[in-house]
């Protein structure tokens, strides 16, 4: 299971973007790494859409090859393919995990999935990039619900708004998918025509 292990701060300054939530050396350093990192870049085309992309691999915490067969399966949809892109990404279930408020960062969600904390229908999932669909229930089992994240969760639930198509239990922590996301529901900085325009061209 590929994923980035590299400094996500240095990314975040990379691409303008935080890419962790609340990290407090992106704040205090919001311009790119190295030792030219305040010099004025030309913006261009190609640099603006390839930038896109990379802020949508790196906050969904995707590899360019994977990122690539979403594009693909977006495109294959009816409907416009960026949107379509985004949904993918939110019905990932380490998104969903963040999205319900049970994990500070995505990054810290896909390590719950991992380590095997959640049911999906009642079935152990542990693969982050597990998609969900309409009307699943995700619960976290039996022998996690007292773990010290859950117990956090629990104490923090309401810090951080839920989108509309997600449904939270607070006492057991239960998520009910009413439905996939639209675009209006989706809470993203993202440009993701951006991204369709920079495929396209290949």
């Amino acid at each position: 299971m590929a994923r980035y292990t590299g400094p996500i701060t240095k990314k975040s300054r990379r691409y303008k973007l935080d890419l962790v939530g609340g990290d407090k050396n992106f704040e205090l350093r919001p311009f790119p790494p190295g030792q030219h990192g305040r010099r004025r870049i030309q913006e261009k085309e190609y640099l603006t859409q390839l930038q896109e992309k990379q802020r949508a691999r790196f906050t969904y915490g995707v590899m360019e090859k994977q990122f690539r067969r979403y594009y693909e399966e977006a495109a294959t949809r009816p409907g416009q393919t960026g949107h379509n892109l985004l949904t993918i990404l939110e019905s990932r279930l380490d998104n969903v995990i963040y999205r319900a408020g049970l994990a500070r960062t995505r990054r810290h969600a896909r390590q719950l999935v991992t380590h095997g904390h959640f049911e999906v229908n009642g079935v152990r999932v542990d693969v982050p990039s597990y998609r969900v669909e309409q009307y699943d229930i995700i619960t976290v089992r039996k022998q996690s619900i007292e773990a010290f994240p859950f117990q956090l969760a629990r104490e923090t639930y309401g810090d951080r708004p839920v989108p509309a198509w997600l449904q939270v239990v607070p006492g057991t922590l239960q998520i009910l998918v009413h439905q996939l996301p639209v675009r209006e529901q989706i809470d993203s900085q993202l440009t993701e025509q951006l991204i369709v325009e920079l495929y396209s061209k290949n």
